[in-house]
């Protein structure tokens, strides 16, 4: 027997039960192509850093609400995973990339660290490109409408949606806010942990590479081995002359252990009362 039901049936059961579908987010443009390119492509999609603040990644994404989209701009060290640098703001100005570059200048002090990102016009912006020229920074910038020369970027995008704001609905702007702000510092950075840096969240993993970098040998595992001794029975001395009925006494052993007898001691398994010793059957 077959059921049909129409939309509206669906929808007012789904209300009734308190059911909602899941869907995906409606799609919103946040890269807005500025000019000529403003940059090489210095990273050619090789998200790899053995060190930290020698690569940074960065984007904008967007956080719905009630009362319109929040944009957040990040910036993410390639080697830790770590969000170094973050900005919110209502609308997609050049101001929002700057505070998020700020930030991570102030708190990292970097030394000549390559920034990618892509080429939206916030990145190209003359204010943007002078910021970086006065503290050392080298841009670097992906190709227009690949999401795979900035993929690092958006796995981090990308975990935001799944673990945050797939499950929780923010009535203002400052509520979402608040909420992306927690999820960043209270559990992304000190907590979450990351396969491809050995299961350890980004902060644990700075902690370990900085001690690695003082002491090479902090955190590998010391080989305890025992020294030779030269034992007196073992070893004649240097210019000693041994007695050769000495030399010629076998050497006995004190049972099953196996171990040296001291000199005129009886053995314990003696042979000659192991003669006198017969073998009767077990009752």
């Amino acid at each position: 027997m077959e059921w049909q039901a129409r939309g509206k049936r669906v929808a007012r059961l789904m209300s009734q039960a308190g059911l909602a579908g899941v869907s995906r987010r409606k799609f919103v443009t946040t890269t807005v192509k500025g000019g000529d390119r403003q940059a090489p492509d210095l990273v050619e999609r090789n998200f790899t850093a053995p060190a930290p603040d020698q690569l940074w990644v960065a984007d904008i994404t967007y956080v719905p609400t009630w009362a319109g989209f929040l944009y957040l701009a990040v910036v993410l060290d390639a080697c830790s995973r770590r969000i170094v640098g973050w900005s919110m703001a209502t609308t997609l100005a050049a101001r929002l990339v700057l505070d998020a570059l700020n930030m991570a200048i102030a708190t990292r002090r970097p030394s000549g660290v390559i920034h990618h990102s892509d080429q939206g016009s916030q990145y190209t912006s003359i204010e943007f490109g002078q910021r970086c020229r006065e503290a050392g920074v080298r841009p670097s910038m992906g190709s227009v409408g690949d999401a795979y020369d900035n993929a690092m970027c958006e796995s981090f995008f990308a975990t935001l949606e799944c673990e945050l704001l797939a499950r929780q609905r923010f009535r203002t702007p400052a509520e979402a806010q608040s909420t992306v702000f927690a999820f960043i510092e209270g559990w992304y950075n000190p907590r979450r942990r990351h396969s491809s840096i050995g299961y350890r969240s980004p902060l644990d993993y700075e902690r370990q590479h900085q001690a690695t970098a003082i002491d090479p040998d902090a955190h590998q595992p010391a080989a305890a081995l025992a020294p030779v001794k030269d034992k007196p029975s073992g070893r004649p001395r240097e210019g000693a002359v041994l007695d050769r009925r000495r030399a010629r006494r076998p050497h006995q052993r004190a049972g099953r252990d196996g171990r040296m007898a001291p000199p005129g001691a009886e053995p314990k398994n003696n042979s000659k009362q192991e003669d006198k010793v017969t073998s009767s059957p077990i009752p």
